[in-house]
């Protein structure tokens, strides 16, 4: 059954309209017609509903059965990762979505080859938006990650204090003899608790920003014995914690 977010949520009576892109998308792509189901999401919970009228710019739908059942990752896990090159941020926020991030901060990294165009930037962080709606929707969730636009790494030192955890996916970390593994740096971390792990861009992060990350409380972690591409390394972390807690 086809999922779409509610801009604005049910009325006192159980109704909502569905406009703009999503109500074109079942008026002219999905063709549904009065009485047809559908699950809107609306203030993190989603319902089962029924199209009671077909307007010019979509649709009214009115609320039958629900709040169905959750599927969001107990835990509230940003990934931070230094800007890589190429479309790979829109496959990280695409899969970053479908695994549970529930947010994503890119942030430019001494050796991120991309500067962010500060011109096409708000463009830019509008598509990344609609990429994680659309995956948020394919799969069955009931919140959109949030997109944030790119930080400088001294604002994301600043924004770390408003995790409960902080985590660090570093590479010399993985090659000392005494590699720090995810379980390991499970063992503190409970439901509802919000996480923020750091990813470089190509090319690792810097010593550097290493040592500032660890002096400003991130824990370093291994990803396993391979290096793994930045576009990969958070999925592999989305993936144990999903194992672990789901």
């Amino acid at each position: 059954m086809q999922r779409y977010f509610l801009q604005h949520p049910f009325d006192n009576e159980g109704q909502a309209t569905i406009s703009g892109e999503d109500g074109k998308h079942i008026v002219r792509v999905m063709r549904m017609e009065l009485g047809e189901g559908l699950i809107a999401v609306s203030e993190g919970e989603a319902f089962l509903s029924a199209i009671t009228e077909i307007t010019a710019d979509g649709v009214v739908i009115q609320q039958q059965d629900g709040p169905l059942p959750s599927n969001e990752m107990p835990l509230h896990v940003t990934i931070a990762c230094g800007l890589p090159k190429g479309d790979k941020l829109d496959l990280i926020v695409q899969k970053g979505t479908e695994l549970g991030m529930a947010g994503i901060i890119p942030f430019q990294a001494e050796r991120s080859i991309v500067k962010w165009d500060e011109k096409k930037g708000g463009k830019k962080v509008e598509r990344l938006q609609k990429i994680a709606k659309e995956a948020a929707e394919q799969c069955h969730r009931t919140r959109i990650p949030t997109v944030s636009s790119p930080m400088t790494f001294r604002q994301l030192l600043a924004e770390a204090t408003n995790f409960d955890v902080l985590l660090l996916a570093d590479e010399e970390d993985a090659k000392s003899g005494e590699p720090h593994k995810i379980a390991e740096r499970l063992k503190n971390v409970y439901h509802k608790q919000t996480v923020l792990a750091v990813f470089g861009p190509e090319g690792g992060l810097s010593r550097t920003e290493a040592e500032a990350l660890r002096s400003a409380g991130f824990l370093p972690m291994s990803l396993g014995p391979r290096i793994l591409r930045t576009e990969t390394a958070p999925f592999y972390l989305l993936s144990a914690l999903s194992y672990e807690f789901e």
